[in-house]
C-alpha cells in the first residue's frame, strides 16, 4: 500500500462535502457560540429523526473507499483484475465492504465518544482517530492486516477535516484556538471574525491548488513539466539536526548537535527537524530541495495535513514569498503579500486581514531563496526580517538560502537555528528512481514495461558507477538522470556538462521531434537558435543579479538579439519567438503575470557560463569569483571553456585580485580547485600550480571550514595531509572534511584514520557510512573502529544487517524508519545490545524492547515526544 497515492485521490473536493454530511446544519447546536457543544448533539444519524440514516451513514463511508482506491463510490471491475492492479491495491477487492462497514462504525463513534467540539479541536488528528477507534473496540477484527492498515489511513484522512470543521462552524472554538496558538489568555487575542474566516478558508484552498506542483523533468514535456502533484510525488528531505559552523565536537550548537559524549545526531526528516522551532534558517545547495520543502509546507498547512510532529503549523495562514519576486522593488509590506505572490483573488481579502494574522501569532511565513537577492540588498533582507520577526511575535519564519550566500549565524542575533539539507542518501536516490518510473507510467501506461526495466537498469547504474553516484545528490539531479535515461533508452552520459547538454537537447529538439509534433504557434526552431536566445536570457539575469526578469524585459532583450540570428527573426518577432520559447522549451515558466524565469536556477548558470564563454569575458567571470551567485557559473565556464582559456581562468583565480579581501582570496584558490574535476583539458603546470597554491589552504581550523572544504569534491582527497602523523584534533577536522566528500575514493583516506582511539574521530567515521557502499564501508571502516562508548547509527536494513554480520555492537543509534520486528532480528544476538539511542521517531510503544534483556539506557532524541511502555529497568534520557 503507498499511503502517498491513497492520500492523493482523498482530495479536500473529494472528503469535505461528505464530512459535512455527518453534522447538522440547523436546530439544537448550532447557535451555541459561547461555550462547547457536545459531540453528539452536532452529528446528523442521532436522535429520534436523524437527517442521516445507518444505510446513509454506510454509503458515506462506501464513497471515501471507493475515492480512495480509484474506482468510484461501490465500482467492482466487469472482469477479474490483473496482478498488477491488485498488488496497486489497499486491500484485496473482496474486502471493500468490509472495510467501509468498519469505517461506518468507526464514524458512528462521533455521536457516542464522551467529548464536545473543543475538546476535540484541541486535539491532533491522529490522536482525535485513534479516540474514535478506541470507542468501538474490535471493529477490525474481522478485516486481514492489510484491511486493518487501509482502515487506518482512511480514519487519519478523515480526521483533519472533522476538526477542521468543527473550528469552521464555532467561532467559540476558534477564539479559543486562536488565544492558545497566539501563546495570550482569553480575551487578548482578537478572534477571527466570520469574513475573516471565510476568506480563509477561500484562501487555503486556492493556496493548495497553487503550490500543489512538482517538476518531474521528462515525464511529459507535450504539457507544462510543473503539472505533476506534489502530494504525489514529493520524497521526503532531511536535515542535518547541527547547523552549519557549530562549534567543535561537544559543544551543542542551537540545533542540539552532539549529545553529552559529543556524538551528532544524524539526518533526520525535515518535519522531525523542523518540528516546534518556530524561527529557522534552512540552508541546501542548488537542486537541493528548498522550494519543494516549503511548497510541501505551505500546501500541507492549508489542507491540515501535516504530520505530527508538526503540530505547532496546525491551524497557521500559509504565506510563500520568493525573494527573487522582490529583488528589485524591496519586500512588500503585509497587506501585500498577496498582491506580491500573484495570489488570484488578492483583491478580495478583508481589509487589514494580513496584519490580524501576523498580530494573533497565526502566521507561517516561509521565505525562499535569500541567495536570489543581489548581495547588496541582503543585509536589508536581513533588517526586514529582524523588524517583522519583533513586530509579530508567536508566528513560524521559515527561510532558505544556499549554503556560502550569507555569513554562519547570519540570523542568530534575531534567534533563528540553522539547519541544512542533507544530500540524499543511497536509499533516498532509490527511492526517488523507483517513484519517477512510477509517476512516468501512470502517464504512459503503454510503456510500463520498458519503463520497469529501465528503472532496474539505472538502480544498479547509480549504485556502481561512480560518476553517476556523484552527480545523484539531490532531487533535481535524480530527476534528470531518469528523464535522460528514459529518453536515450537507457544510456545515460558521464559529467555535469555532458548531462547539461543531453537535458538541453532533450528539452530542446529531441522530444517534440520524435513524437511528431507540429509547430503550434508559427514558429519552429531548431535547438542552436533556442540555446543562443535562452542564454541572452540568463545572461541578462546574471548581470543583473537576478533570477526573475519582466516579461517586457524579456522580450525587449530578446528584440536587441534576434536580428543576430536569422532563423528565428525570419520566423517572428520577438513577442512570438517569446512565446515560443516559454511554451516549447521547458526551461521557462511565467510565476507570475509579467515575470518569467527558468525552471530551475541551475539551467540559468549553465546557459549564463555558456554566453560568457562565447562572449570571451573571462574577465567579468574573475571580477565577479568572490560572490557566491557566481560559483556555479565559473565551474561551468572551465568545463566549456577551451585549454587555453580554462588555464588562463584558473590563473586568474589564482592571482591577486585589487578590493578582494583575504577571506576572498582564499574562497577563489579554494574555487580553483574545486573547478579541477570539470576541466576536460587542462596544461598539467597549471594543475599543479593550483594544488600548490591550494595544499597549505587544506588544513581546516573549524567544523563548518571543513565540511566547506569537503564540498569542493574528490580532488581535495589529493591535496589533504597524511592523517597518521597528526594530533587528534586535527585528525578530528581531517575526518569531517573527507566524510563530507561523498565518494567511495574517501572510503581510502579514511582507513588511515579508523584505528584512532579518540572519541570525536571514531564517532565521525560510525556516522558517515550512510554515504557510502555499505558492505565495503562495514568492512573497512566499521569492522576496525572501537566501539566503546560509541553509538554505531544504523538508518535501512542494509546497515543494521552489515553490523549483524560484524557481531554487532553493544550500542546503536537508530537513524531511520524501522518495525520492532526488524530491530530485534537485525540486532540479533540480543543479549550484546546495552544501549539504544532513537534519533528517528518509530512512532510505536516500547514494549518490544523486552526482547533485549541486557539493554539498560534508552536515549531520546531532542526532537521525538516522549516515548510510552518502556519496560522496567531501562533507564530512559531524554536529550
Amino acid at each position: 500500500m503507498d499511503p502517498t497515492l491513497v492520500a492523493a485521490r482523498l482530495t479536500p473536493d473529494v472528503i469535505a462535502p461528505l464530512i459535512r454530511t455527518l453534522f447538522v446544519h440547523d436546530g439544537p447546536g448550532t447557535d451555541l457560540v459561547d461555550r462547547p457543544v457536545h459531540l453528539s448533539r452536532l452529528v446528523s444519524f442521532t436522535g429520534e429523526k436523524p437527517a442521516l440514516t445507518e444505510r446513509d451513514l454506510l454509503r458515506v463511508a462506501a464513497e471515501l473507499v471507493g475515492a480512495a482506491l480509484d474506482d468510484g463510490p461501490r465500482a467492482r471491475p466487469a472482469t477479474a483484475p490483473t496482478a498488477t492492479a491488485t498488488a496497486a491495491r489497499p486491500v484485496a477487492p473482496g474486502e471493500d465492504s468490509a472495510v467501509a462497514d468498519a469505517l461506518a462504525r468507526t464514524l458512528r463513534a462521533l455521536g457516542e465518544i464522551d467529548m464536545d467540539d473543543l475538546q476535540a479541536a484541541r486535539l491532533l488528528p491522529a490522536e482525535f482517530a485513534r479516540r474514535l477507534h478506541e470507542t468501538v473496540p474490535g471493529v477490525t477484527r474481522a478485516l486481514s492486516a492489510e484491511g486493518t492498515r487501509f482502515h487506518s489511513l482512511l480514519l487519519d484522512s478523515v480526521a483533519p477535516y472533522i476538526l477542521r470543521f468543527l473550528t469552521l462552524r464555532s467561532p467559540y472554538v476558534a477564539r479559543v484556538l486562536t488565544e492558545q496558538l497566539s501563546g495570550h489568555g482569553a480575551g487578548h487575542a482578537p478572534s477571527p471574525s466570520s469574513e475573516d474566516a471565510a476568506f480563509e478558508e477561500r484562501y487555503a484552498h486556492a493556496t493548495a491548488v497553487l503550490h500543489n506542483h512538482l517538476t518531474i523533468f521528462g515525464i511529459d514535456l507535450a504539457h507544462s513539466p510543473d503539472s505533476w502533484p506534489l502530494d504525489a510525488a514529493y520524497l521526503g528531505l532531511q536535515c542535518e539536526p547541527r547547523p552549519l559552523g557549530a562549534g567543535p565536537a561537544g559543544a551543542a550548537g542551537p540545533a542540539g548537535g552532539p549529545d553529552a559524549a559529543g556524538q551528532d545526531e544524524p539526518p533526520v526528516p525535515a518535519e522531525q527537524a523542523l518540528s516546534g522551532r518556530s524561527k529557522v534558517l534552512v540552508r541546501g545547495v542548488a537542486g537541493s530541495g528548498k522550494t519543494t520543502l516549503l511548497q510541501w509546507l505551505t500546501v500541507a498547512t492549508a489542507r491540515d495535513e501535516l504530520p505530527d510532529a508538526l503540530a505547532t503549523l496546525r491551524g497557521r495562514v500559509p504565506f510563500l514569498l520568493p525573494v527573487r519576486r522582490f529583488a528589485q522593488d524591496g519586500f512588500p509590506s503585509p497587506d501585500a503579500f498577496l498582491t506580491a505572490v500573484g495570489y488570484p483573488d488578492a483583491g478580495s481579502q478583508p481589509p487589514g486581514w494580513t496584519d490580524r494574522v501576523l498580530g494573533s501569532g497565526r502566521g507561517l511565513l516561509l521565505i525562499d531563496g535569500i541567495d536570489e537577492a543581489p548581495e547588496s540588498d541582503r543585509e536589508e533582507v536581513r533588517r526586514k526580517l529582524a523588524d517583522w520577526t519583533d513586530r509579530h511575535p508567536g508566528n513560524i519564519w521559515i527561510v532558505t538560502s544556499r549554503p556560502s550566500a550569507v555569513p554562519e549565524n547570519w540570523l542568530a542575533a534575531e534567534g533563528f537555528t540553522e539547519l541544512s539539507l542533507a544530500p540524499m542518501s543511497r536509499e533516498d536516490v532509490a527511492a526517488f528512481i523507483q517513484r519517477w518510473h512510477r509517476a512516468a507510467a501512470q502517464q504512459s501506461p503503454a510503456d510500463i514495461d520498458r519503463l520497469g526495466a529501465y528503472e532496474h537498469t539505472l538502480l544498479n547504474a547509480v549504485r556502481i558507477t561512480r560518476d553517476l553516484g556523484r552527480l545523484a545528490t539531490n532531487p533535481l539531479m535524480c530527476g534528470l538522470l531518469c528523464a535522460l535515461h528514459r529518453d536515450r533508452r537507457g544510456y545515460l552520459p558521464n559529467g555535469r556538462k555532458e548531462l547539461y547538454d543531453a537535458a538541453l537537447s532533450m528539452l530542446l529538439e529531441r522530444r517534440d521531434r520524435e513524437r511528431a509534433m507540429v509547430a503550434t504557434d508559427g514558429v519552429d526552431l531548431t535547438r542552436q537558435p533556442k540555446i543562443q536566445l535562452l542564454q541572452k536570457l540568463a545572461h541578462w539575469m546574471l548581470l543583473n543579479g537576478r533570477s526573475e526578469m519582466d516579461r517586457d524585459v524579456a522580450i525587449e532583450t530578446l528584440a536587441q538579439h534576434l536580428p543576430a540570428i536569422p532563423d528565428a527573426a525570419r520566423q517572428g518577432g520577438p513577442v512570438e519567438v517569446y512565446r515560443h520559447l516559454l511554451n516549447r522549451t521547458g526551461l521557462l515558466r511565467e510565476p507570475t503575470p509579467g515575470t518569467v524565469d527558468f525552471v530551475h536556477r541551475t539551467f540559468q548558470d549553465y546557459l549564463s557560463a555558456r554566453a560568457t564563454v562565447q562572449r570571451h569575458d573571462f574577465p567579468l567571470l574573475l571580477e565577479h569569483a568572490h560572490h557566491d551567485a557566481w560559483e556555479d557559473v565559473i565551474r561551468m565556464a572551465v568545463a566549456l571553456a577551451r585549454p587555453d582559456e580554462c588555464a588562463a581562468l584558473l590563473d586568474g583565480l589564482l592571482a591577486p585580485h585589487a578590493g578582494v579581501k583575504a577571506a576572498e582570496a582564499r574562497h577563489r584558490k579554494l574555487l580553483a580547485a574545486a573547478c579541477l574535476e570539470h576541466a576536460t583539458e587542462l596544461d598539467p603546470a597549471v594543475r599543479a600550480r593550483v594544488q600548490r597554491f591550494t595544499r597549505d589552504m587544506v588544513r581546516p581550523s573549524t567544523p563548518s571550514a571543513a565540511r566547506a572544504l569537503g564540498w569542493i569534491g574528490p580532488i581535495v582527497l589529493e591535496m589533504l595531509p597524511d592523517p597518521r602523523p597528526v594530533p587528534d584534533d586535527e585528525a578530528y577536522l581531517l575526518a569531517i572534511t573527507a566524510t563530507s566528500i561523498a565518494d567511495d575514493m574517501a572510503i581510502d583516506y579514511l582507513t588511515a584514520l579508523r584505528d584512532r582511539g579518540h572519541h570525536d574521530v571514531r564517532a565521525q567515521l560510525a556516522g558517515a557510512w550512510r554515504h557510502y557502499d555499505t558492505a565495503r564501508y562495514a568492512r573497512e571502516i566499521i569492522a576496525h573502529l572501537e566501539p566503546a562508548e560509541l553509538y554505531f547509527p544504523v538508518s535501512d536494513l542494509e546497515e543494521l544487517h552489515a553490523l549483524r554480520r560484524l557481531g554487532g555492537r553493544p550500542h546503536l543509534q537508530i537513524a531511520g524508519p524501522f518495525t520492532p520486528d526488524q530491530l530485534i532480528e537485525g540486532t540479533h544476538p540480543a543479549e550484546g545490545l546495552t544501549r539504544l539511542w532513537l534519533a528517528y521517531d518509530l512512532g510505536v510503544s516500547m514494549e518490544w524492547l523486552s526482547a533485549f534483556p541486557q539493554l539498560d539506557t534508552l536515549k531520546i532524541g531532542h526532537r521525538i515526544r516522549p516515548v510510552t511502555g518502556v519496560p522496567d529497568g531501562i533507564r530512559v534520557i531524554q536529550l
